[in-house]
């Protein structure tokens, strides 16, 4: 009996640019259902990509309790295995980052806020 060998795309991780922004909101707002981006949307910081189109994303945000935390979201058609995999590489990355928007919740909603203003124009 023959083995079908299934080839799957490995995932490529990158930091945000401010060039990935348009695609970055696509996938927002085709996950989220809306038609505008809202501050849930947040500061994104990592990304991954399969054969160069961006599948998943990262991005900071404050939680209900006022805090720093990160979402995660992604294109359809992304396996739970690659959603896992990128979340830890996410949570490693937002664990060891010290900048302001990691660790300062009122830098980051001002920097949320500026966002905002600014994915409007």
């Amino acid at each position: 009996m023959e083995k079908i060998a299934q080839h799957q795309e490995q995932l490529q991780y990158a930091e945000v640019y401010i060039s990935d922004m348009l695609a970055l909101k696509n996938i927002f707002l085709q996950t989220q259902n809306v038609s505008k981006a809202a501050s849930d949307f947040g500061i994104p910081f990592l990304l991954a990509k399969k054969k160069n189109e961006i599948v998943l994303f990262a991005t900071l945000i404050i939680n209900e309790k006022g805090a720093i935390a990160f979402a995660v979201y992604d294109k359809k058609g992304i396996s739970e295995v690659e959603k896992k995999t990128f979340s830890i590489r996410a949570e490693n990355y937002f664990k060891k980052n010290r900048t302001p928007n990691f660790r300062n919740p009122e830098q980051l909603k001002s920097s949320i806020k500026s966002m905002m203003s600014w994915l409007e124009l």
